[in-house]
């Protein structure tokens, strides 16, 4: 069966969606995959919420390879003025997803024109950018007698070309843990300051003395990020703070350093507000968003076959600061991620992203044969 993957890709990038809100994506995709898998009675599939796992027997399986795409969007209003731009009001995939999922449709279109030696699993995650849709179907057991032992995941790049691969054997991209902060103190008139207890005040030290977790703590060598975006405190100029909110991020390259940012800026939390005499609240969710962290021995076989591609730019890069869920099935499951260059002068998550569609043919067609060799 030959696809129409421009086709595919626009279809989708009319009909983004929130996380677990994929509704009208997971039926479009379940057409598609009905007529790719139509007569192919090794094809088993089912539905996880709003996620779709599609099985590939293998005629005489002694493992089973994988291969994830995520398919929700982002919150974000689209401005490409595209005649495919989304129709869904405030939503946009500015993050490539629709590229993700044709790319998959068309790598699961060509590994079921022959049954393969090995059993594939092809996912279609859901929520991969607001609640870490890996993690929830990783617990939820949803992969069952399916679960893959060698899982691989690629993420468009748009600073990279069309025919660029960029990979590592290491971490590819950073985890990342949300941070909620608050402090509670005691509101009172901005000329008695001697009878109230400014949260506002203790925050802004706070904010301060938490940059020296990275500049004192962290080991120059391995890098981490704390970054407080959001401080919301007060009601008006001469009015003393009660409460004051904080919330920000904290972004790693290892899940070991990730703990101890963590302990660290608790622990500044809890001595700041000590030291005021006030209380304070300290909330970390980190959820599925681990490091991306590459299998080594895995990453090299995959890089060592796309080296051999004529066609292909293998770039051996540095790990990013970005967030990927995928991290938290590599932490269960060994397996590689790489970059996809789209050549798009936007931002990931950028209103105006647009990925150069040269991309689909290339990709399924370099991929799918990395893949059908771990399948046979």
């Amino acid at each position: 069966m030959t696809l129409d993957l421009v086709k595919i890709r626009r279809d989708l990038h009319q009909i983004p969606e929130i996380g677990l809100e994929e509704f009208k994506t997971q039926a479009y995709l379940l057409e598609r995959i009905a007529e790719i898998t139509a007569g192919k009675d090794f094809v088993e599939q089912h539905t996880w919420r709003t996620g779709i796992l599609v099985f590939i027997k293998g005629y005489a399986p002694e493992k089973t390879i994988g291969w994830r795409t995520d398919i929700d969007a982002l919150p974000v209003v689209e401005e490409t003025e595209l005649p495919f731009a989304s129709q869904h009001e405030g939503r946009m995939h500015a993050c490539g997803h629709d590229i993700h999922m044709t790319v998959a449709l068309g790598l699961l279109n060509e590994l079921v024109q022959k049954q393969p030696k090995n059993n594939v699993l092809f996912l279609f995650q859901p929520a991969e950018e607001n609640e870490a849709g890996g993690m929830l179907m990783y617990q939820d057991n949803a992969f069952g007698d399916w679960k893959p032992d060698e899982f691989y995941g690629l993420h468009v790049r748009p600073d990279f070309k069309v025919g660029d691969i960029g990979t590592n054997t290491s971490t590819l991209f950073a985890g990342t843990c949300e941070v909620l902060v608050t402090f509670k103190g005691k509101g009172g008139h901005a000329a008695f300051p001697h009878e109230a207890n400014d949260a506002l005040v203790a925050a802004s030290y706070f904010v301060t003395q938490v940059q020296t977790i990275v500049s004192r703590n962290v080991d120059p060598i391995q890098g981490g990020v704390v970054t407080f975006g959001s401080f919301h405190s007060g009601t008006t100029n001469n009015v003393i703070a009660e409460t004051t909110q904080l919330h920000g991020t904290i972004r790693t390259l290892t899940q070991e350093m990730s703990l101890h940012i963590q302990k660290r800026l608790t622990e500044i939390a809890q001595g700041v507000a000590a030291s005021f005499g006030i209380e304070v609240d300290v909330e970390l969710k980190q959820g599925g968003y681990l490091p991306v962290e590459n299998d080594p021995e895995l990453a090299r076989e995959l890089m060592a076959f796309f080296e051999a591609q004529e066609a292909v730019n293998l770039i051996d890069c540095l790990p990013a600061m970005t967030g990927e869920d995928f991290g938290y099935l590599l932490n269960h499951i060994p397996g590689v991620m790489f970059w996809l260059g789209v050549g798009t002068p936007y931002a990931l998550h950028h209103p105006k992203m647009s990925p150069n569609e040269d991309a689909l043919p290339f990709a399924v067609r370099e991929i799918s044969g990395f893949l059908k060799e771990r399948a046979n």
